[in-house]
């Protein structure tokens, strides 16, 4: 058994090379061998969010506060809410973030394959992120 309380490992600035705006990554848990899920709490400040990336085993979003946006590739811009679940299939290219003038804040659960449970592509830009 692993207990793992908050403020126990250090929150960190979203990448620049992942983020558009102000972003705050709390790692929350990540499995020991042979497991393969992680999961972080992450903050995104109005107008934040991430670049485009999938996930070779999917992603789960669990809305903990404010409102945000999300999209799929080829599909509309959408709201989410506190309380919303969303699931990006594996392989589903995506973004998520705040919306232009609320905060927004997740946690995103995810599975490592062969090591990897994301890669990164191109941001977003301004006129995919306002739909």
């Amino acid at each position: 058994m692993k207990i793992t309380r908050p403020g126990e490992t250090a929150s960190m600035a979203g990448p620049t090379d992942w983020f558009t705006g102000t972003v705050r990554l709390d790692p929350m848990f990540a499995a020991e061998e042979p497991g393969r899920v992680a999961g972080a709490h992450v903050t995104f400040e109005p107008g934040a969010r991430t670049a485009w990336h999938t996930h070779p085993a999917g992603q789960t979003l669990i809305v903990t506060f404010g409102r945000g946006r999300v999209q799929r590739e080829g599909g509309p811009v959408e709201e989410i809410r506190q309380g919303d679940v969303v699931w990006f299939p594996a392989g589903e290219k995506h973004w998520h973030g705040a919306s232009p003038d609320a905060a927004m804040s997740h946690i995103a659960i995810q599975e490592a394959v062969d090591g990897s449970a994301v890669t990164w592509m191109e941001k977003v830009e301004d006129k995919d992120y306002n739909g």
